[in-house]
């Protein structure tokens, strides 16, 4: 592309997300410092965690459906000024209220990068999505295992105060917006293609009511009164989500007369990232007392899912993307079973190991699948499924807090576990769809 100097670009995104991920790990080990030393509970500390979530989806979704409108220059620099606000707003927290806002500018810092930067590497790279899809997340991983280490070192080898391990964000920051600064960035592929914003809206398949149903789950994580009332039997989240299916299915294929394709993937995307974000942030609560610090079994995780999404490429070409997915469910069951019932420092770390090969390919699989499949859904379609993967781990944070205090860590991942079971049947159906729709 004239003007523009792709591999600065796809630097300055990895930094960003870099930026991202690092406060992923910073959360994970700052948990037990708001419990233990500002007296919080562990479902308030869930509760203020959750706006990095479902501010990341906000986020995603006010840049996926304004993104051509406002430009892909002007998310990424929204990002950068919410990051920074985020940081200073984290460093003065001391209680619920101040933890809850810093984290509400993370998250919008954050669900900006994702925001801007996947429809900005598929629009740099037209013809590999999917392999710089996962090259790029792979700083996801990745910067969580450099927050790991950063926290392992900084606030458990040399006793310093937590604000200085969440004062180092400001040096990957600095550099992709100093990276950023000055260049040329490209117009989406939905532009560069020519399919109308409408085109877009209906390859989404039920748009309204995908919104609508982030919406709602944002005051579900959010407000404890529909909380209390959602979770308080088996019955009624059954009725929620079948009322939810049917107004999809009517939205999709009686309204837009389309496949329903894309909800599809969206529903496997509430759970897949809830199995991944959801055990990784509560990690330090569910592994305590297992043998060995619960920051190296992150590192261990998130360097084994950066290494996988790094040669990602040559196994999306051998299985293809759903056939990746049928497998990574089935690791992310037996990983999470297998941690359950760990008991020492190897087994835990084997079972850590398996778990991450679970999860690897996940996040950015689904979103390939998507831009593969669904590409008329345009930055929309990814900033749906970026933002829906986080507001439902912001759902599922609370309750898991909820389920360590009253049930235990070894309940709670046995109950984690239902999801990617669950996963498994939805990816094997997710394959047929693709292998009929490739045949039609």
């Amino acid at each position: 592309m004239k003007g523009v100097n792709e591999k600065r670009l796809f630097v300055a995104a990895c930094l960003a997300l870099l930026v991202t991920a690092i406060t992923f790990a910073i959360r994970a080990r700052i948990t037990s410092v708001f419990i233990d030393d500002y007296g919080l509970a562990s479902e308030d500390v869930g509760r203020a965690m959750a706006p990095a979530f479902w501010g990341f989806a906000v986020a995603m979704f006010a840049g996926g459906y304004f993104i051509d409108i406002v430009k892909t220059k002007s998310i990424i620099w929204a990002a950068f000024f919410m990051h920074f606000i985020g940081i200073v707003l984290l460093l003065m927290a001391k209680d619920y209220t101040s933890l809850f806002i810093a984290n509400v500018f993370l998250g919008l810092g954050n669900g900006s990068v994702e925001a801007a930067c996947n429809p900005l590497v598929t629009a740099l790279f037209p013809d590999k999505k999917t392999k710089m899809l996962n090259r790029f997340h792979v700083w996801f991983p990745g910067g969580i295992v450099v927050g790991s280490l950063l926290a392992a070192a900084i606030m458990d080898s040399l006793n310093l105060p937590w604000q200085v391990l969440v004062a180092m964000l400001f040096i990957p920051l600095a550099i992709y917006g100093f990276l950023f600064f000055g260049q040329e960035i490209p117009e989406t592929e939905r532009v560069s293609t020519g399919v109308s914003y409408k085109e877009m809206m209906r390859n989404v398949g039920a748009p309204v009511t995908i919104t609508l149903t982030v919406i709602f789950m944002i005051l579900v994580a959010n407000v404890g009164s529909i909380s209390d009332a959602v979770t308080s039997n088996y019955i009624t989240p059954i009725i929620i989500i079948l009322v939810i299916a049917v107004a999809i299915i009517v939205e999709g294929r009686l309204v837009n007369k389309i496949t329903l394709l894309f909800p599809l993937i969206f529903g496997c995307m509430l759970l897949s990232a809830s199995t991944e974000l959801g055990t990784t942030t509560w990690i330090e609560k569910l592994l305590d007392n297992k043998g060995i610090h619960p920051m190296m079994i992150l590192a261990v995780v998130t360097g084994l899912m950066a290494v996988g999404r790094f040669f990602a490429g040559s196994l999306v070409h051998r299985l293809n993307p759903p056939g990746v997915l049928i497998g990574s469910a089935i690791f992310s069951v037996a990983g999470l079973w297998l941690l359950s019932i760990s008991t020492g420092a190897v087994m835990t770390v084997v079972s850590a190991a398996v778990f991450a090969v679970g999860v690897c390919y996940f996040w950015p699989t689904m979103i390939g699948v998507a831009s593969e499949y669904v590409p008329k859904s345009g930055a929309l379609g990814m900033s749906i499924l970026g933002g829906a993967g986080f507001v439902a781990t912001a759902m599922v944070l609370p309750i898991m807090g909820k389920s360590i205090q009253d049930a235990g860590p070894v309940e709670t991942i046995k109950g984690m576990s239902v999801l990617p079971m669950i996963l498994v049947l939805a990816f094997i159906f997710l394959y047929i769809l693709v292998k009929n729709k490739k045949h039609a």
